[in-house]
């Protein structure tokens, strides 16, 4: 404001920073994050081996996107069951379970990739055991970041954090393993994956966490089942939040498979070219999330979900038609901006508003509508690029996630009428609470 004395302070700077990474004072956090930031970077680094040596085993559009159909068919079937047992396990011996699975799933592509033996099908279906693996350590991972987190007002800057952990990995992974497979081959990436899976199995087993009791008595799971579907299709802030990102998965979120195509023939590239594609996209993301992390609060969120979503889908329909390496580094800064923001204000929004004992299958639906979806993308943008290209297939889906957003903002005014009195529960507009009689706020508890 102007005229008003500025007298900032080292003291004061660092406390914005501390703020900035507040959920890191909670230990338990602290080592899940530092165990994380360097398992994901293995996890990209096979993200991107794989799809290149399909590609370049194949070079077939089609079976990149029936290899990515592989890899997430399993979280669309089997994520709402894992969300019921999410609910009722220890998440954290759960979490152990899939990281020790997870790393041998990656030392089995190294040992087949290494000996020079390993075929596209064989890749398909390790790439499917994997994402039977994601389906119960997806909802377990949200769901435990609330037990690594005791004060629930860092609950949001955890989140921020493990997207801008994510994206770091997404910064770096791929440029790794861009420089690994060209000099190496893709079976190194692959081996350095399995061993980075030692540092997440560490930071679990060196957690001090209490006597984790079950939120939910042992009931019928078909039950349980239904009463989580009730609630995410019965309450309309939820519901729209899913449908929106289901919406981004489905027909935004394949452009993934078709990177080796952009790379290798569009842009005239190789494996290298493929890492800084999505390196950029990783830029873009992680910026993204320091922006998240630097929130005070959930509010406005909402907005930012629709302004996101619609620069995500813009950002493909211009890359789709770029033919320069720099627009399309520059593109897909943007795509991966857009993206980040989207998908961590709707996980910010939906942890927030979830009760404690649905978080579990909320957060299970939230995979299924973020990854369970993206098989069926995957054939559909695999099959649209064998027939009419690669370009035109991304142009379509990027239309059809502004067309989305736009749907989403005409819902907006409702949806924030309904989450208000949850705010006002949770002390989240505390000028609110102040003057208004706390029965009367739980009265008010919204529904439809």
């Amino acid at each position: 404001m102007a005229g008003r004395p500025t007298n900032t302070t080292p003291k004061e700077d660092s406390a914005g920073l501390k703020f900035l990474f507040r959920a890191l004072r909670h230990r338990n956090y602290r080592l899940f994050f530092g165990g994380q930031s360097i398992s994901l970077i293995g996890t990209w680094m096979t993200r991107i081996a794989t799809s290149w040596l399909v590609f370049r085993l194949t070079h077939s559009a089609m079976l990149l996107g029936l290899v990515g159909f592989a890899g997430q068919i399993p979280v669309f079937i089997f994520a709402p069951f894992a969300g019921v047992w999410v609910d009722r396990w220890n998440r954290h011996r759960v979490l152990l379970a899939t990281q020790v699975l997870a790393m041998l799933q990656s030392f089995a592509l190294a040992a087949l990739a290494l000996s020079g033996r390993i075929t596209a099908w064989e890749i398909l279906w390790l790439s499917a055991f994997q994402g039977l693996i994601n389906a119960f350590d997806m909802p377990a991972r949200q769901a435990f970041v609330v037990e690594m987190v005791e004060d629930r007002r860092d609950l949001s800057n955890a989140i921020a954090l493990n997207s801008s952990m994510v994206n770091m990995a997404r910064l770096i992974g791929p440029s790794v393993a861009g420089i690994i497979i060209a000099a190496a081959g893709e079976g190194y990436c692959f081996l350095i994956d399995g061993i980075s899976y030692i540092a997440v199995i560490a930071s679990l087993l060196l957690m001090r966490l209490g006597v984790l009791t079950p939120l939910r008595r042992r009931v019928n799971t078909l039950a349980d089942l239904k009463e989580g579907w009730q609630y995410v299709s019965g309450f309309a802030p939820v519901r729209y939040v899913l449908l929106l990102l289901a919406v981004a998965s489905l027909m935004g979120m394949p452009y993934m498979v078709l990177m080796p195509i952009f790379a290798g023939i569009i842009l005239h590239g190789g494996a290298h070219t493929l890492g800084f594609l999505m390196g950029s996209t990783g830029v873009g993301a992680l910026t993204g999330a320091v922006i998240l992390a630097a929130r005070k609060s959930v509010l406005g969120l909402g907005k930012l979900i629709v302004i996101a979503s619609a620069l995500f889908g813009a950002g493909l329909v211009a890359f789709s038609f770029s033919r320069m390496l720099w627009l399309s580094l520059l593109l897909m800064f943007f795509v991966g901006l857009g993206m980040m923001q989207h998908m961590a204000s709707s996980n910010t929004i939906l942890q927030t508003i979830t009760p404690d004992d649905k978080r579990g299958r909320v957060m299970s639906y939230y995979t299924v509508a973020i990854v369970g979806m993206m098989p069926f993308g995957s054939l559909i943008s695999g099959a649209v690029a064998a027939k009419i290209g690669a370009p035109a297939a991304l142009a379509i889906g990027g239309a059809c996630c502004i067309v989305g957003a736009g749907l989403f903002a005409l819902r907006l005014g409702k949806l924030r009428a309904l989450v208000h009195p949850i705010y006002m529960q949770l002390g989240i507009i505390p000028e609110i609470v102040s003057g208004i009689n706390s029965a009367a706020v739980l009265t008010s508890a919204p529904e439809d």
